[in-house]
């Protein structure tokens, strides 16, 4: 009885602290209007890199090792496309009056807001089935989450800043879209090894709405960017986005 008192409590303390590192965008309020903007113009393009990075070192290995065959994770990384395309149309037909206001917020970044979430509650489940099988596992599960989590944070708050949102709203939603990472440890410890499918078919749809997202709506943006020394910057913000999704696998 004790032990499982004790794993809860682990559990959820890191899962607590994890989650609190959404709110790093604090950072950035007290800078000004000029300053944010070119501070995004790099955030976004780090965001792409770190999407895609994410998604071809972390998310679509851990799918095909979850899955029963490599073809029913592919199919569910098309699904999870097909899904935030859906999605967006959707978004984009229930808001086409607001959307041609200068501070309309753009249907990139709910989907952003919805990607995102399902990834948190992806790693919730991935921290409490770690304490599930040892003390060391899970610290060592939840030192590599948070590695992993810093700076997609800091693109994710890029992204919603991007997108439109307020500095003060997109620092409310991303910690919200973080806090269901709690709601993923709570469900795995009370289930276990029973919710061993349902990470497997999450994972790649999680996986597909960030290929839908870094390709579909950030890259077209970073194109009608034509100076060469920005376009440059982009590069190498991209490439510094996949290095730090790279580095994180040593932690793996």
């Amino acid at each position: 009885m004790e032990l499982a008192t004790d794993i809860w409590l682990y559990a959820l303390g890191s899962v607590i602290l994890v989650s609190l590192l959404s709110i790093i965008g604090i950072v950035f309020i007290s800078i000004s209007e000029t300053k944010l903007k070119q501070i995004v113009f790099v955030l976004v393009s780090l965001a792409v890199g770190s999407l895609f990075g994410d998604v071809f070192i972390h998310l679509l290995p851990q799918a095909f090792e979850k899955s029963d065959t490599r073809l029913e994770a592919s199919l569910y990384l098309l699904a999870g496309i097909f899904i935030f395309f859906v999605l967006e149309k959707f978004i984009r037909w229930r808001h086409q009056h607001n959307l041609d206001s200068k501070n309309a917020v753009q249907p990139l970044g709910y989907m952003n807001l919805l990607a995102d979430g399902i990834h948190n509650f992806i790693d919730g489940m991935i921290i409490g089935a770690a304490y599930l099988t040892s003390l060391r596992v899970g610290i060592a599960t939840t030192i590599a989450v948070a590695m992993h989590e810093l700076p997609q944070e800091i693109s994710d708050f890029g992204v919603l800043l991007h997108a439109g949102f307020s500095r003060k709203t997109a620092l409310i939603f991303n910690f919200l879209s973080a806090t269901l990472a709690i709601l993923g440890t709570v469900l795995i410890l009370l289930a276990g090894s029973s919710m061993h499918y349902f990470i497997a078919s999450m994972l790649p749809l999680a996986a597909g709405g960030f290929v839908y997202i870094a390709g579909s709506d950030l890259v077209p943006e970073l194109n009608k960017e034509l100076e060469p020394a920005k376009s440059l910057v982009q590069l190498l913000a991209i490439a510094t986005g996949v290095g730090l999704m790279l580095l994180l696998t040593l932690l793996e």
